[in-house]
């Protein structure tokens, strides 16, 4: 699996016009879905994100995490994150899961957050979705 996660001061996803999630601050997260994937791998993705120390603390330092903050995440699908582009201009997503595998994978993850006590936000799988940010730092790391 991978993912890219922004900290952000709000996020918000919309679906034919339609805020369908939206929150303040905390992590925008980008999730994509291999084929090697399994509940196993989407279990570990969410408690790394988690667990992630990208918020400041009371001396500056990120050394919190959304968990430590009380921050929400927005949980976007994104099967363009397994893109392979060595060969060529025109991207190849043969990496990608279908979505009958990958939408599971994908719920599983947001649900292993919403467990832990995490406010989850997410977009609508499979759909043309526009994602709206306030990037906060910028930060943005790549797992």
């Amino acid at each position: 699996m991978r993912a890219v996660v922004q900290r952000v001061a709000e996020a918000a996803v919309t679906v034919d016009g339609e805020t369908v999630g939206a929150i303040g601050p905390g992590l925008m997260v980008l999730v994509g879905v291999g084929h090697d994937d399994d509940e196993a791998s989407a279990a570990a993705l969410a408690a790394k994100i988690s667990k992630l120390r990208i918020f400041a603390d009371e001396a500056g330092q990120m050394n919190r995490s959304v968990l430590d903050t009380g921050g929400a995440i927005l949980a976007v699908s994104q099967f363009t994150l397994l893109a392979d582009t060595r060969k060529g201009n025109r991207p190849s997503f043969i990496a990608a899961a279908r979505p009958e595998q990958s939408e599971p994978l994908y719920q599983h993850v947001v649900a292993t957050l919403r467990d832990l006590g995490i406010e989850v936000a997410t977009g609508r799988f499979g759909a043309e979705m526009r994602v709206a940010l306030v990037n906060d730092g910028p930060v943005t790391i790549v797992l």
